[in-house]
């Protein structure tokens, strides 16, 4: 054979290398995104509507969360949410509406004192979404019954499901109260 048909057979497997290990490289971001986010992952392509695009999206968001600087709570931090938490819950028996908007802000305030951004609700959501991915749709689910309680249109079924969601995320922030763990 000449040389030039060498160098085409070289260049053709070294496309071909470079094409395997493109695949299994993104085949491995895959993966290791959807065992960290878990329903979030699914979620996310099925909002974005393109893998590719939505893989980037949780990615962003690791890293934006990377660069928070999140703390454990002191045990007088911790101890008091967690009474505020059991007050909140105590008041839902004489007024639900009341005690979800309670929920919500005890929600903020422990992220707040965790590390987390609390000005904007889809920012919070998506950068708990890393450490916590299990109960992120939870707490959009609770957020959502909380401003429909806002507008007065919240059922008190949904008000006791939003505090049940709350309650979930709660435990995921203040009392498994472990520094930025993934």
């Amino acid at each position: 054979m000449s040389t030039w048909v060498w160098i085409v057979v070289v260049i053709a497997v070294v496309v071909i290398l470079a094409a395997i290990a493109w695949s299994a490289s993104r085949s491995r971001r895959t993966s290791k995104l959807r065992q960290g986010f878990g329903p979030e992952y699914d979620r996310t392509v099925d909002r974005v509507g393109d893998r590719s695009k939505a893989e980037a999206d949780l990615l962003d968001r690791e890293r934006r969360h990377d660069e928070l600087q999140l703390r454990p709570l002191g045990p007088g931090e911790r101890q008091g949410l967690i009474n505020d938490w059991q007050a909140t819950q105590a008041a839902f028996v004489d007024d639900p509406t009341v005690a979800v908007e309670d929920a919500d802000r005890l929600i903020q305030r422990a992220m707040r004192e965790r590390g987390y951004p609390v000005e904007d609700f889809e920012e919070r959501a998506a950068l708990v979404s890393v450490d916590h991915p299990l109960v992120v749709e939870r707490y959009r689910r609770a957020h959502a019954v909380a401003d429909a309680n806002s507008q007065g249109t919240a059922s008190t079924e949904s008000l006791r499901q939003a505090i049940q969601d709350y309650r979930a995320l709660f435990v995921e922030i203040v009392e498994d109260n472990v520094g930025a763990s993934r």
